[in-house]
């Protein structure tokens, strides 16, 4: 009864977020991992839902071990309020829609009805949290979006400053600038810092470059800043070069292989001088104590671990070599469905990543359970933020949350 009562406690005084543009649950599950609990998981795709419900038991309002279920709410985010939350949430994350940045798609952006930044900053102006977290795809740095960034970046720091009726957006941009640069801003504002991230540098076994928004309101002291991560491709080369990497993983020594810019690193390196960091994890270590997959899901032990036919390679799809970290895993909504969501071997050949195995490169928990065909799970897992990269990004959000409230 005192365990139970002191987690009851613990869920009690526990930081209160929100999940917009949930997905599969990889951004969710890194920030509850940090300390975050969702009061409310907003997400309009049903296998998206079937999947967060299955794993978090808001369908029934079971209760999974020590967890709270999540409230799983299955809608358009333009529909759903917040008001009701107004004051009461220290958190607001999520990632919205990225189509209209990426660099696989037709690059609208502003044009783009996909575009769901104005429901992320709806949703903090309504609840006026603490804190938010949003991410979104490399692509929205580039050159031809930098000034839609950078609207979206200074609507994100006066939330409160909304667009007039029939104003575009380049009039409501010069009306933030001008209010961003005044002396006299009494209505809710935040404190902004944007990041592109590698989550291979923060030891995910994938190349996959992300910009976080973390924003902080005005009342809290944060002083934020994210690091640098500690892992690095020089420190993999040297283990490969030098270390213990291929006699631990028992790789025979026609299939040790070096590519592109390893190969490159490895001419540079030497054996007196080991690098400080902790090596990338590489596709190999992620997935190097599962079987091979099953032909079918009722003869495999191993959940979501089906073998999947038909990989070839192709102009400029050749799947993730086994002994770096994968490329970034594809949702599959750019004309090519799949098609770098192979695993490639140092002899050439390829076969798609199951299901379970692309969890374990997004660093999903194995006990996750993905609902849909093939396909539709690796949209999920396509769109995914990588939950340790969440939960690092979470963890330094809420160390300054708690350090603004000793201080």
């Amino acid at each position: 009864m005192r365990k139970v009562l002191n987690r009851l406690s613990a869920r009690s005084n526990a930081r209160k977020s929100l999940e917009l543009f949930a997905g599969a649950g990889g951004l969710g599950i890194g920030l509850a991992s940090a300390g975050f609990v969702p009061q409310l998981v907003v997400e309009h795709d049903k296998w998206c839902c079937d999947t967060l419900r299955d794993n978090h038991g808001a369908l029934c309002g079971e209760q999974k071990g020590d967890e709270l279920p999540w409230r799983v709410v299955q809608d358009d985010v333009r529909q759903v309020s917040f008001v009701q939350y107004e004051g009461k949430i220290d958190l607001v994350s999520g990632g919205p829609p990225c189509q209209p940045f990426s660099l696989g798609g037709q690059h609208r952006a502003f044009d783009d009805a996909r575009d769901m930044f104005p429901q992320a900053i709806r949703a903090v102006r309504e609840t006026r949290p603490r804190a938010f977290i949003f991410e979104n795809v490399k692509g929205l740095t580039r050159s031809a979006f930098l000034p839609y960034f950078e609207y979206v970046k200074l609507q994100l720091e006066h939330p409160g400053m909304t667009s007039k009726p029939s104003e575009s957006w380049q009039e409501h941009l010069r009306r933030l600038e001008q209010h961003h640069t005044s002396t006299h801003r009494p209505d809710l504002h935040y404190q902004v810092v944007t990041k592109l991230l590698n989550s291979a540098n923060y030891g995910v076994p994938q190349r996959r470059e992300r910009v976080i928004f973390v924003g902080f309101r005005d009342d809290v002291d944060a002083r934020w800043s994210f690091a640098q991560g500690d892992n690095t491709q020089e420190a993999l080369v040297w283990d490969q070069l030098f270390g213990t990497y291929w006699d631990r993983h028992r790789v025979a020594k026609s299939a040790r292989v070096l590519e592109g810019r390893a190969l490159q690193l490895s001419r540079r390196l030497s054996r007196d001088e080991k690098p400080s960091s902790s090596p990338w994890r590489t596709t190999r270590d992620a997935i190097c104590n599962l079987s091979e997959p099953a032909k079918s899901e009722t003869s495999s032990s191993i959940l979501n671990h089906r073998y999947q036919p038909n990989a070839r390679i192709y102009p400029g799809h050749t799947g993730s070599y086994i002994d770096e970290p994968s490329k970034t895993l594809k949702a599959g909504v750019h004309g090519v469905p799949g098609g770098e969501n192979m695993l490639r071997r140092a002899d050439g050949s390829v076969r798609y990543f199951t299901v379970r195995e692309a969890a374990r490169i997004q660093t999903f928990p194995d006990a996750y359970k993905f609902h849909g065909a093939w396909s539709e799970c690796m949209r999920q897992l396509g769109n995914a933020v990588p939950a340790e990269l969440a939960r690092l990004v979470g963890k330094s959000v809420a160390a300054r949350l708690d350090d603004s409230e000793l201080a």
